[in-house]
């Protein structure tokens, strides 16, 4: 009596034995399978054609995702450097809070955007971004290990956006001195009133450096 293999007992046998079906070419054409896409019977040739045309699409897809999202990036970038131009034709140092958030505006299109200052010189004492700020802040701030990037949930720092009762999403980065064991010395904000404009899915690499190079640029304002 012959026993009755399986389906896994067969494709064991094919990838065990590669030279098949040079040995039984005639299969090639009579096996029949169901094609997925058309819903007729096809060969074994033709249903190979069509795994290998939905690979490539696949692929295709793929590649066009990849092109999309490193034109993205090179534009953020291009945007980037931009404001960096922008902090370095800035010589009076009073003055680069301002020039920080309005390049931040110009060169990436952010329709609010702040910041503030904690523990500055006396010289800047009574500037607007030496403002004074609530105790639950500065705890935020030091907190804030992370850029925030998502829906406004009524933050403090929001509040010191122009028009802040319009601001549906917004980003919220700690300034940190470098060298000065990681405590926050201000907190720079950007707003909108796209609620999709900054979400909780986008990447926050940029936001960290965007920190980092106004902390540098912030840094001599400081007591």
């Amino acid at each position: 009596m012959t026993a009755t293999l399986d389906s896994s007992a067969v494709a064991q046998y094919l990838a065990d034995h590669p030279h098949f079906f040079e040995e039984h070419a005639s299969l090639l054409g009579d096996v029949r399978l169901s094609s997925p896409l058309t819903g007729r019977a096809v060969s074994l040739q033709e249903r190979q054609m069509e795994v290998m045309r939905e690979r490539y699409k696949a692929l295709e897809l793929r590649l066009a995702e990849l092109n999309r999202n490193a034109q993205e990036n090179q534009a953020i970038a291009n945007r980037f450097h931009a404001w960096n131009q922008s902090l370095l034709r800035e010589r009076d140092v009073a003055a680069m809070p301002r020039a920080v958030t309005e390049g931040l505006k110009t060169a990436f299109n952010v329709p609010a955007a702040t910041l503030r200052l904690f523990g500055v010189a006396p010289a800047h004492a009574q500037e607007w971004f030496a403002a004074g700020v609530s105790d639950d802040a500065r705890l935020f701030a030091n907190g804030l290990l992370t850029p925030y990037c998502g829906s406004n949930n009524d933050f403090e720092a929001v509040r010191w956006l122009e028009d802040a009762g319009s601001i549906k999403s917004a980003v919220i980065v700690a300034l940190r001195q470098p060298g000065a064991g990681g405590a926050a010395f201000g907190l720079l904000i950007m707003g909108s009133p796209d609620p999709e404009r900054f979400t909780s899915l986008m990447a926050t690499d940029f936001l960290v450096h965007i920190g980092e190079t106004a902390s540098v640029a912030l840094a001599p304002l400081l007591a």
